[in-house]
């Protein structure tokens, strides 16, 4: 399987399905997303665009077949730099993005440090803070994992990563799942560290990927009204991924577009997926 070694030894998965103008996916996930969760979503982009579009699905650091240093902090700056090394192997100089949930941050953070590589952005509920929810809303995803550790220490961290390695799906596994999941070293090493030293790991994981001081965590407020990108958004209608989120994008960025809620329902599916095609279709370089 194809992947880029980081300079600091990680070692970030990707897989290439289709041909023509690049497209990269970034996935939804709580502490960084794989690309197999686009198979749950309610479309998979992976299939619907590679018909089209060169499709690039990304791991990212610490999420599905990806590694990287154990107990880092998150940093988007970080994740950012690693997906354009990705395109950098590829020799992709610019592709559109497609991003969901969690990953649209990212999104928003790959614009910011690399506008030149990114044509157009399709964001699927968008995160971020709005009226109805707070931040402690997206701390919470780290308290089972910190509750469980110190409960069952963490022999009982890696029981739960060996059960399942997907962060998203199993909180108790904590944020490095996927890495205590298929590595035996690093399992070994996680068992020879302090418990609390484990707990101050995961403090400093969320502070990194749920930061206070902007409403869209990746990048400064100030700036997401110089996105100077075509953006389709698909609003989500839940704490994490508030409507009045959505909406606010959509009246700073300019030129955004804005589909309704209920863009993902079964009787809709078919139109909202002709409506990205054509979208992406339509700021394709010819």
């Amino acid at each position: 399987m194809p992947e880029t070694v980081r300079p600091d030894g990680a070692r970030i998965h990707y897989e290439v399905h289709g041909s023509g103008f690049p497209v990269l996916l970034l996935a939804d996930g709580a502490g960084g997303g794989e690309a197999a969760s686009w198979s749950r979503h309610f479309y998979d982009p992976v299939t619907e665009l590679a018909g089209a579009f060169r499709v690039i699905a990304v791991d990212q650091r610490h999420a599905g077949r990806s590694a990287a240093a154990p107990f880092e902090p998150f940093s988007f700056e970080q994740h950012a730099a690693d997906l354009q090394a990705v395109l950098d192997d590829l020799g992709v100089e610019e592709a559109h993005v497609v991003a969901s949930g969690a990953g649209t941050a990212l999104a928003w953070r790959l614009a910011h440090d690399a506008p030149q590589r990114v044509r157009a952005l399709v964001c699927d509920r968008p995160v971020g803070l709005a009226e109805g929810n707070t931040l402690g809303d997206f701390l919470a995803a780290y308290d089972e994992p910190m509750r469980h550790a110190r409960a069952e220490g963490l022999d009982g961290v890696i029981a739960a990563a060996a059960e399942d390695g997907s962060f998203t799906r199993n909180p108790a596994a904590g944020p490095y799942a996927g890495r205590l999941h298929g590595d035996e070293e690093f399992r070994e090493e996680v068992r020879t560290r302090r418990l609390e030293r484990y707990v101050v790991s995961l403090v400093r994981f969320r502070d990194g990927m749920w930061p206070e001081g902007s409403a869209y965590f990746s990048v400064p407020e100030e700036w997401m009204p110089r996105l100077d990108r075509p953006l389709l958004i698909l609003p989500g209608d839940d704490r994490l991924h508030p409507e009045g989120l959505a909406k606010r994008l959509a009246d700073e960025v300019p030129g955004a577009r804005l589909l309704d809620i209920g863009h993902d329902s079964e009787d809709r599916r078919t139109q909202t997926v002709g409506t990205i095609v054509s979208f992406l279709t339509s700021h394709t370089p010819r």
